[in-house]
């Protein structure tokens, strides 16, 4: 027979309110003895009676997250901590993937599927500040990640502008001086890129150099192949970089093999810093230095967010999740 809530209940020494509150995500449970009641819930194999819970509370039990590439490391490792998070809260999470396209963005924001769900976490990499404004899905929505003229919706990122300070101060902290960006995307929507150009400028002109513009690359996306031809170009400059800060670890991991196929030796004569600490970037050769998202917070807080808004809608806010400097190898 299939446990109940008053099973756990007894089985945590807890009431079954408590185990309500810990099954539909609510935060205000203290951390002991959430992890308490999780564990009776593991150990007695407790699922939510999904059907019935949406028939009482109109809810689904479901959450939407919506991001550019499913491929991509850092999205596929985002959405696996975020499935997990959400699998502990009693949510299950449904992922689409919008390859970056506006239209299927817009589609999206303004409720297209969003009846079926609870609430959508979404990464856009296309939707414009207006669009966001004029959304009128009243569906509990959190973004995801970089995104400029965020107001009247809930957002959750790392400080982006101080983490790329951070990795190119690192750079020229060990006596670097030609320091490129690579990763400059000048006709995206997606503020990822201009936020991360900005903490890199910061951080050269906190040094007294200027910003060179043959040493800031743009790319057409944010992949190995952008960062290893990109990385040619550099190394084809009569004046190379002797380190690179690029805005992605995809970006980073092409450079490297750009550097390879050169016969440049990193990170004697050049050092690397990539952003987003994917598992490919540890096991590289040399392993990758590279600016760490705390994947895990981001997920919960977005989570958070959206139990807030479902529960007693508030105010939205944008918050800040973790992240450090994971040094390598490469620098």
């Amino acid at each position: 027979m299939n446990p109940k809530l008053r099973d756990v209940a007894e089985h945590a020494g807890v009431s079954v309110r408590t185990v309500s509150n810990v099954v539909n995500g609510f935060r205000y449970v203290a951390p002991a003895t959430r992890e308490r009641v999780q564990a009776s819930i593991d150990a007695l194999g407790y699922r939510p009676n999904l059907a019935a819970r949406t028939l009482r509370r109109g809810r689904t039990g479901l959450v939407a997250l919506v991001i550019p590439e499913i491929d991509s490391p850092y999205f596929a490792e985002l959405a696996a901590r975020t499935v997990r998070i959400a699998g502990s809260r009693g949510m299950t999470v449904l992922i689409d993937q919008t390859d970056g396209d506006a239209e299927r963005e817009k589609e999206l924001l303004h409720g297209r599927r969003s009846q079926l769900v609870d609430g959508v976490l979404f990464s856009p990499w296309a939707v414009a500040p207006a669009e966001l404004a004029a959304r009128t899905d009243t569906v509990p929505l959190v973004l995801l990640g970089e995104h400029d003229g965020t107001g009247g919706v809930d957002h959750v990122a790392i400080d982006n502008v101080a983490a790329a300070r951070e990795a190119t101060r690192h750079l020229l902290a060990s006596g670097r001086r030609r320091v490129a960006a690579l990763g400059i995307q000048p006709r995206s929507l997606n503020a990822t890129a201009r936020q991360r150009l900005a903490g890199y400028r910061q951080a050269l002109a906190e040094a007294g150099l200027p910003a060179e513009p043959e040493l800031e690359v743009p790319v057409r996306r944010l992949h190995r192949a952008d960062g290893h031809q990109a990385m040619l170009r550099l190394l084809d400059l009569p004046r190379p970089p002797d380190a690179v800060f690029c805005f992605t670890d995809e970006l980073a991991l092409g450079a490297l093999r750009a550097a390879a196929d050169r016969r440049v030796p990193v990170p004697e004569s050049l050092a690397l810093v990539g952003f987003d600490d994917i598992e490919d970037g540890r096991y590289s050769v040399p392993a990758l230095t590279t600016v760490a998202p705390d994947k895990d917070r981001i997920a919960e807080l977005a989570l958070d967010r959206l139990a807030r808004q479902a529960a007693d809608p508030a105010p939205p806010r944008s918050i800040v999740a973790p992240h450090h400097l994971e040094v390598r190898e490469t620098s």
